[in-house]
């Protein structure tokens, strides 16, 4: 049996752009991801809303520090065989990351290194990882989404270049999920029902890959 921990932001949640609820359980990314790898692997899926990589926000009860949250998520669900880190949308706003792909990038690296370095109990091995660089952002005529993401929409093209860069200094592997899905107008980062089943169906072959190394 081999265990894979998704950990990620509103689009691992499955936020749905036409109703602000969530998406239908069947339709979010990690169980189309799980129904395709089959009964020998169980997909934990770990998305809150508004989860950054490493960068504080303050304007919520949650925890949404990704790096705060994340040596405790490891520590729940270990024994893990691979981790899919699907965050940097959040990283993009100005009031967080600072509004560049290169702050999703550094607070990239520092979850590699957390998941890397995690004191896991005696005999477990530490997790393989898989980093999944959002798709690109698109112009919205949602007033609020506009004013929170709508200066990143050019920045949010270089998401797949920029966590390419931090797979080449530390290992590990990357799918750029804007080869495969695109965001929707509605908001102009969330998406919708369809482009989330994609995102787990073109992830199965480059898991059921990462799984069988040894």
């Amino acid at each position: 049996m081999k265990t894979v921990l998704c950990y990620g932001d509103s689009l691992t949640w499955g936020y749905d752009p036409a109703t602000a609820d969530r998406h239908a359980y069947a339709d979010r990314w990690p169980t189309v991801l799980a129904a395709g790898l089959g009964p020998e692997v169980v997909v934990i899926a770990d998305g809150l809303n508004g989860r950054t990589t490493c960068y504080d926000d303050h304007s919520s009860l949650a925890e949404r520090n990704g790096a705060k949250t994340l040596p405790t998520v490891l520590a729940t669900h270990q024994p893990l065989d691979l981790v899919i880190l699907f965050l940097g949308t959040n990283d993009l706003k100005r009031s967080t990351g600072g509004g560049r792909a290169f702050e999703a990038r550094l607070g990239m690296e520092r979850l590699l290194e957390i998941v890397r370095l995690s004191p896991y109990n005696a005999g477990y091995g530490v997790p393989k990882i898989l980093i999944v660089a959002p798709p690109h952002f698109v112009a919205t005529e949602d007033p609020d989404f506009h004013k929170l993401f709508g200066h990143a929409i050019e920045n949010s093209q270089e998401f797949g270049t920029a966590y390419g860069l931090v797979v080449d200094e530390y290992g590990g592997d990357i799918f750029d999920a804007s080869e495969v899905a695109e965001c929707s107008p509605l908001d102009g980062i969330h998406l919708d029902a369809e482009n989330t089943r994609r995102i787990g169906e073109a992830l199965v072959e480059p898991v059921k890959a990462i799984l069988a190394r040894p």
